[in-house]
């Protein structure tokens, strides 16, 4: 295909108990991180429920094998029009526990191999396998400086598996010595064992059961000192993925205290434990939506009415769990599931290592060289932590990452018009070109999103109703990251009236910033803020003009100003700004 790599696309079929999912991924670099899907589909079929007739396992029903091999053979084509190199490499069918327990599983295995020839082979994911390259899905969903660390489960349709998992930048996944426990409490068969324990008695000896499994196996998995001590002082964030709980995530995004929810992507969703173990709550969410869509045909987004009438069956699961393991404080919802694991698990150290986020937003960068230098320009505008007047940066907004995929994207509106730039940037992160970037959390979309929106031009530039968009992702965030964010799109704009070309030329570079912390600021002197020491090299001057300068200089300490507190001018947040200009 023109433009694209075709010795670098995979297709891979998930073959999974709640439904098979069909992809098609380019692993061509700089992206390879983002693991991006040039092609997605999915069948809904479910080859757990398939396998189960009045409550009696029987085989895979021969309608449903004819609706699959369908698909395969679709999909197949569809791997041919994209150019996907037919070499075993390159092709894959991965299934997991409802082909592997299914009671016809040779002969549907035979079928499927025999109906789409080399090199099209199906493999059997062992369960350990299973549970290993699950949580290798969830691992690449998850980016930014501090990585993955905590407790993970997933969720399948047969079954449920948890672990734990510490993966940071640049370093190796460490996981239990054990790999993930299973259970056989997956979405669909908790849904069945429910349908079947029909007295108050047996339910609640059902749910104590499960309570003293989740707890046996949350002391099996050997958590390392660091989660205990994190257990013990903070919490620790539980990852979840499969279908069962993204239904669940989509319920409390429609719940959501910022409502509607800016940010129409589950991956990187998060919720406190209070939120999410609200059973009833969202019990009753599921039902409204069920109602809703029978007689008004929408209910509540990605909650389809399977999803939704397994809710009560995840609510029975999640109650025990959340018992079980009390020392859970933040939930996070991912996207990374077989597909995600089984590409990750292909890819170079190397590779893993590097941040979603910035992979993603690299395409968008002029040139890389130059890029890392913008990048420096807006690390250089963050004062240091200062313990002496204990001042400091918001972490979030001074992550290294999110200013590197910053610096990418910084001139991605160039050609736009005025009128349109700020919108368009705006929603790169969210509805635009990283919508689908894989590893991204909502506090980094939204912070992204309020820094692209600011560097061309902020609320001003927004025309209704996008500065309602704006202000509820500004709702998701805290008053520091907000203005933060807003002052790092100032000095975006900076960089963008320095550098307009979006490069360096002959790799000079035409200024440099340095901020510290300062006390004396303000219009009587009395307080604390930040000094930017502007440094324009003398051999930029004829482009770095005086009239420049001093615009550049009235942009950013306008920001500082109180009228531009967030929060209010008397009791917002705000830092007063001043700029010293170095020739």
């Amino acid at each position: 295909m023109e433009g694209q790599q075709t010795d670098q696309l995979y297709a891979l079929v998930d073959m999974g108990s709640n439904g098979i999912r069909f992809s098609i991924s380019s692993l061509a670099s700089p992206t390879t991180r983002s693991l991006p899907a040039v092609y997605q589909s999915r069948l809904g079929v479910s080859l757990y429920d398939a396998q189960y007739v009045n409550g009696q396992k029987v085989p895979i029903p021969t309608d449903i094998i004819s609706k699959i091999m369908s698909e395969l053979k679709r999909f197949k084509q569809t791997s041919l029009d994209f150019g996907v190199p037919q070499k075993p490499e390159h092709v894959r069918i991965l299934a997991t526990e409802a082909t592997r327990n299914a009671v016809n599983s040779a002969d549907f295995i035979n079928d499927v191999e025999k109906a789409l020839g080399e090199p099209w082979k199906v493999k059997i994911l062992a369960k350990e396998d299973e549970g290993r390259i699950g949580a290798l899905g969830v691992v690449s969903s998850v980016g930014g400086s501090n990585g993955l660390q905590g407790i993970m489960m997933d969720l399948g349709g047969g079954s449920t598996q948890i672990t734990w998992l510490i993966a940071r930048p640049g370093e190796e996944l460490k996981s239990s010595p054990l790999g993930s426990i299973s259970f056989p409490y997956g979405a669909a068969a908790m849904t069945r064992l429910l349908s079947e324990t029909t007295t108050d008695s047996a339910r609640s000896s059902l749910r104590s059961k499960i309570i003293e499994q989740f707890k046996e196996a949350y002391q099996q998995l050997s958590l390392p000192d660091e989660l205990l001590r994190k257990a013990k002082s903070h919490g620790l964030t539980l990852y979840l993925s499969g279908g069962g709980f993204r239904g669940w995530g989509y319920l409390l995004m429609s719940a959501h205290r910022v409502r509607p929810y800016p940010i129409p992507i589950i991956n990187g969703f998060s919720v406190p434990v209070k939120d999410f173990k609200n059973t009833s709550h969202v019990s009753d969410l599921a039902a409204q939506s069920l109602y809703d869509r029978d007689n008004e045909g929408l209910g509540v987004f990605r909650v389809s009415k399977r999803r939704a009438a397994q809710v009560p069956a995840v609510s029975f699961l999640i109650d025990a769990l959340i018992e079980a393991i009390p020392v859970i404080s933040e939930v996070r919802f991912c996207q990374g599931g077989v597909r995600e694991g089984w590409l990750f698990d292909t890819l170079p150290s190397e590779v893993r290592a590097t941040d979603p986020l910035v992979a993603a937003s690299a395409r968008y960068a002029n040139d890389s060289t130059s890029a890392e230098h913008f990048a420096d320009l807006l690390a250089g505008a963050l004062p240091p932590d200062c313990p002496t007047l204990d001042r400091r940066v918001p972490a979030t907004t001074s992550d290294p990452f999110l200013l590197r995929a910053f610096a990418n994207l910084l001139f991605l509106q160039q050609a736009h018009s005025k009128e349109g730039a700020a919108v368009t940037a705006m929603h790169v992160p969210i509805t635009g070109q990283l919508a689908s970037a894989h590893g991204l959390g909502h506090t980094e979309r939204a912070l992204l999103s309020l820094m692209l929106g600011q560097r061309w031009g902020g609320a001003g530039d927004l025309p209704a109703p996008n500065n309602e968009i704006r202000a509820r992702l500004e709702a998701l965030l805290t008053q520091q990251q907000i203005w933060w964010a807003r002052y790092l799109g100032v000095i975006g704009t900076c960089i963008g009236d320095t550098y307009p070309a979006g490069r360096m030329r002959d790799g000079l570079q035409r200024i440099s910033l340095e901020a510290n912390w300062s006390e004396g600021l303000g219009k009587k002197g009395n307080m604390q803020g930040v000094v930017l020491r502007l440094n324009v090299r003398r051999e930029a001057t004829e482009m770095v003009t005086t009239e420049l300068v001093g615009g550049i200089v009235e942009n950013i300490e306008e920001i500082g100003k109180k009228k531009n507190r967030v929060g209010g001018r008397e009791y917002g947040y705000g830092v007063p700004l001043r700029v010293d200009v170095l020739h």
